[in-house]
């Protein structure tokens, strides 16, 4: 997926925008994601941390339920931006696989500036979907 240079540019602010919407009192660890779907619609999210850590969202899922709940079904890209610009869990890159296996992913520091840019197919390669459960 190629992205457009205001593609890139609003996915990359509408991350670092939400990112201070966070809700993380025990990581001190705000992430910010913004997604792009094939209907040209953005969506984001923000993680939200709970005392039972199990029970926290990440800013990737966040965002991607958030589009999923406005009917969307395909990721094209997204931007995470985090302090450093860290990679995604693994049960964010998951639900990724699940609604955009050929989704790019730009991973950004707090400065806007992007660490990682790759597309989901190389950042997860293997990934369990529903082709392993036959329904393919």
């Amino acid at each position: 997926m190629r992205l457009s240079d205001e593609q890139r540019n609003k996915l990359i602010s509408l991350a670092q925008e939400v990112r201070k919407n966070a809700y993380a009192p025990y990581s001190n660890y705000a992430v910010g994601a913004a997604l792009l779907t094939d209907s040209g619609a953005f969506y984001e999210g923000a993680n939200v941390e709970n005392a039972a850590y199990p029970t926290s969202i990440c800013a990737e899922r966040s965002a991607i339920f958030n589009a999923v709940s406005n009917g969307e079904r395909k990721i094209v890209a997204l931007a995470v931006v985090t302090h450093s610009g860290a990679s995604s869990c693994g049960a964010c890159r998951q639900v990724l696989s699940e609604f955009g296996e050929d989704a790019l992913l730009l991973m950004v520091n707090a400065k806007g500036e992007v660490v990682l840019e790759i597309s989901l197919r190389d950042f997860h390669p293997h990934s369990f979907g529903s082709q392993d459960l036959g329904l393919d």
